[in-house]
């Protein structure tokens, strides 16, 4: 397939309101759309579906599969099911995925070897109805995830840190429909759109003129030094494609990726954050 590269990279804002599929370009928490139950991807690990985190409706520069795939949603391993290792039944494992799939569903799995899960959707599923979770398997012996019985938005808040409670103006509904809306907004100056992130230290590949978002007086390195660039500073910390800023180096990805924090859909990084290529469908996070 020939496409070309973004000219351009985005900032990606969690309003405080449900979203309007009509104005808005997605939602965080909430329901994936436009699938059967029998399609959302369960965890391999646990035998629980996975939680929705985002959808995200993807600009044309960024319909990287084609025309006809508009969204990407993304699913994780819930935080209650997410700390320090994950444990392996073969069992659970093998009749997940030996499973029915969604035609467009990739599985990705971390450092500690939980899953992740991405949906390439097309216009008609992005404007479908929101999709019923499935049950859990019948194999399956974990706790309940909450985000099961109160939604994603409600589970993430009564447990969240205080900086994450003040991106909420109260408390979500207990709801597992109860979304937030997706603002995107074109970055004014962003020089590595289009570019594949690299760590000036331990990248494997050729350079690709990526620039890092901060750069050290004089060139030595110490705290003291450290500056962040002039075109870095207005940049969101949630957004698609161009400049990375994860807590610890750049994994390697193609410049079709979104970066964003754990309050964008509810996750246990650690404190950190994460990243999706969605062309490449690789996942990475780090914690802070």
């Amino acid at each position: 397939m020939v496409f070309a590269l973004p000219s351009r990279a985005y900032d990606l804002q969690m309003l405080d309101r449900p979203a309007d599929r009509a104005l808005d370009h997605g939602w965080v928490y909430g329901l994936p759309p436009g699938i059967s139950t029998e399609q959302w991807p369960l965890d391999p690990v646990t035998g629980y579906p996975l939680m929705h985190g985002f959808t995200l409706k993807l600009p044309d520069d960024y319909r990287v599969h084609g025309e006809d795939i508009v969204a990407v949603s993304f699913f994780a391993t819930a935080p209650d099911h997410n700390d320090g290792g994950a444990p392996d039944d073969p069992e659970i494992r093998e009749a997940v995925l030996a499973g029915p799939a969604h035609p467009r569903l990739s599985r990705m799995t971390d450092i500690l070897d939980y899953e992740y899960a991405a949906l390439l959707l097309t216009a008609r599923e992005y404007d479908g109805a929101f999709a019923t979770p499935p049950g859990p398997l019948a194999l399956a012996t974990a706790e309940r995830p909450r985000w099961l019985d109160v939604g994603g938005a409600s589970a993430f808040h009564e447990a969240a840190a205080p900086y994450a409670k003040k991106m909420f103006s109260g408390s979500p509904r207990a709801d597992l429909a109860e979304n937030r809306a997706i603002a995107l907004t074109p970055r004014a100056t962003d020089p590595n759109a289009g570019k594949c992130p690299q760590d000036e230290y331990t990248s494997r590949i050729a350079p690709t003129g990526y620039q890092p978002f901060y750069y050290y007086v004089g060139g030595v390195q110490s705290r003291d030094n450290f500056r962040l660039q002039d075109w870095s500073k207005d940049h969101a910390q949630n957004h698609l494609g161009g400049t990375m800023r994860p807590c610890q180096s750049e994994p390697e990805m193609s410049p079709f990726y979104i970066e964003f924090e754990e309050y964008f859909g509810g996750y246990n990084f650690g404190g950190g954050n994460a990243q999706l290529d969605f062309k490449e469908m690789k996942f990475d996070w780090a914690c802070g």
